[in-house]
């Protein structure tokens, strides 16, 4: 079988520890769950009518569940995690594996994200896949695990994101568009 120097490389960040936890610029608040409950569609009252919500056992509203990335993102400065995944990454970009597409994400909800709540998040390289061809090109796959928390310290959600690093295929100059 033959070795490939990069994934050796590459994978042994699985070994990295988690990144430092990375807060959330605010805490869960009302009027960004509206935000998102318009830009997403989504009219479950739950979220943004406090009746509602207690009607069904919450305390207050409560924000979507799938908006728990969304409380962490890192914003235009690129805020965030420094970990295994970032410095696979850096390695795959080096070595010419500069296009990116993300290809799955998979979350946990442990429970309900509740007005007031101070998420952070850390995240680590969980796995590397060893160079694949793929209609794309040729590249590897990583996936990432993040955790998030609350000010308490109480994991809420995780989240699984895999994403392909690969060198474009060359274009047959005779293709047509």
């Amino acid at each position: 079988m033959e070795t490939d120097p990069l994934y050796e490389t590459v994978s042994a960040h699985t070994a990295d520890p988690p990144s430092e936890p990375v807060p959330a610029w605010d805490p869960v608040n009302q009027p960004m769950i509206r935000h998102w409950c318009d830009a997403m569609g989504d009219e479950l009252p739950v979220y943004t009518d406090a009746a509602a919500a207690r009607a069904v056992g919450h305390p207050d509203v409560v924000a979507p569940p799938a908006s728990l990335q969304a409380w962490t993102m890192p914003g235009l400065r690129m805020r965030g995690f420094e970990d295994g995944t970032t410095r696979a990454q850096a390695t795959l970009v080096e070595a010419g594996y500069r296009a990116v597409v993300a290809t799955d994400c998979e979350q946990t909800y442990h429970r309900y994200l509740t007005v007031g709540d101070h998420l952070y998040a850390t995240s680590r390289l969980d796995s590397v896949s060893p160079r694949k061809k793929t209609a794309l090109g040729e590249g590897y796959f990583l996936t990432s695990v993040t955790e998030y928390r609350d000010q308490h310290g109480e994991l809420v959600g995780e989240m699984l994101f895999r994403t392909l690093w690969f060198q474009p295929k060359a274009q047959d100059p005779g293709a047509k568009a």
